[in-house]
């Protein structure tokens, strides 16, 4: 039973990294995508004086998209920024754990020995006393 609890807690954990993965993915297909366009806009041709349009809308109208975009890269930074530090603190809580983890297994082992130990003392004692009161029956 205890061994279907682990399968189903693996089975969990793969499930929820591979849903992480995918949301990882997504984020730079959309990232990429997001400096293909900007790529592109920078390499269209620079318009003279003379074609470029002098509608004070359209100023407006990019001066708004501008500000839209950066508060939307803004924001999805601020998120990217502040997942990278819990991966790390999440990291570092595992290595911890991980080192917890390989101490108390050798605290195990060191106590398992310190038992075998004192068993085969106890037992040779025993064995000893058992001679000894064979050997006073027989005299």
């Amino acid at each position: 039973m205890n061994a279907t609890n682990r399968t189903e807690e693996a089975e969990t954990e793969t499930s929820e990294v591979d849903t992480n993965l995918a949301a990882v993915s997504e984020v730079e297909a959309g990232i990429r995508d997001f400096v293909r366009n900007d790529i592109a806009y920078l390499r269209r041709p620079v318009a003279s004086p003379e074609t470029a349009p002098t509608d004070p809308n359209t100023d407006a109208t990019v001066n708004n998209v501008n500000s839209l975009i950066q508060r939307v890269a803004g924001t999805s930074l601020a998120e990217i920024e502040k997942l990278i530090g819990e991966l790390e603190s999440l990291r570092d809580l595992l290595h911890a754990e991980g080192q917890r983890v390989q101490r108390e297994i050798s605290g195990y082992a060191q106590l398992s020995q310190a038992a075998m130990k004192s068993t085969r003392m106890i037992a040779d004692n025993v064995s000893q006393w058992k001679r000894a009161a064979d050997g006073l029956r027989n005299s």
